[in-house]
């Protein structure tokens, strides 16, 4: 396939996902972020590290999952996203402590550990419209959190990847690159798959 057309081909599949997920009702967004809070902190070894993210627009909810990761005691991550779209990362203290950024982005207001603190975490919730059976996840076109793969697999970290999405974004194959690196597993409201 050619570069243009699997460009095109990710392009339409992003429109069409985004707008299945702007159809859901603020009710259905809260349970489904309920539920997900419950599978995805399941993942999260006790006193563990998790790189996780504040979820915007139409996303699957990840507030309730931050508090019920901060009251585990696990250690969570968040990310800051620099000028040139890589990743720095602040820890999350409350919601509170969550300040308007670009984008319609929350970010921490706590100091910055650098782009390399993601090489500690045990879990990394990655974003994304999508995932395939072979672990293959569409993201929002950035590049943001490809940046960060590569960076976990050049400092040969190996921590749990997982992506959070509503059931019906489990899809049978999704156009790949040869840079998409795979994760190990989605979260839903209904459960966990896992990949690999």
């Amino acid at each position: 396939m050619s570069a243009d057309r699997l460009s095109n081909d990710k392009t339409a599949l992003r429109s069409r996902l985004l707008a299945e997920r702007r159809a859901l009702t603020a009710d259905q967004r809260a349970a489904a972020a309920e539920a997900l809070a419950a599978r995805a902190t399941a993942l999260v070894p006790p006193g563990g590290t998790v790189a996780a993210y504040v979820s915007v627009g139409a996303e699957p909810g990840t507030r309730p999952l931050l508090a019920a990761l901060a009251a585990a005691g696990a250690r969570v991550l968040l990310p800051v996203l620099l000028p040139d779209n890589d990743l720095d990362w602040a820890p999350y203290e409350s919601e509170a402590r969550l300040a308007p950024a670009g984008r319609g982005l929350l970010e921490p207001l706590a100091d910055r550990l650098g782009p390399d603190a993601v090489c500690a975490a045990d879990v990394v919730l990655l974003p994304g419209l999508a995932v395939d059976p072979r672990g293959i996840r569409l993201g929002r076109g950035g590049g943001s959190y490809d940046r960060v793969l590569a960076r976990l697999a050049r400092a040969g970290s190996r921590p749990l990847l997982a992506t959070l999405l509503y059931p019906h974004e489990l899809l049978p194959a999704l156009p790949a690159e040869p840079h998409d690196l795979p994760v190990h597993a989605a979260v839903t409201p209904t459960g966990i798959t896992r990949f690999i």
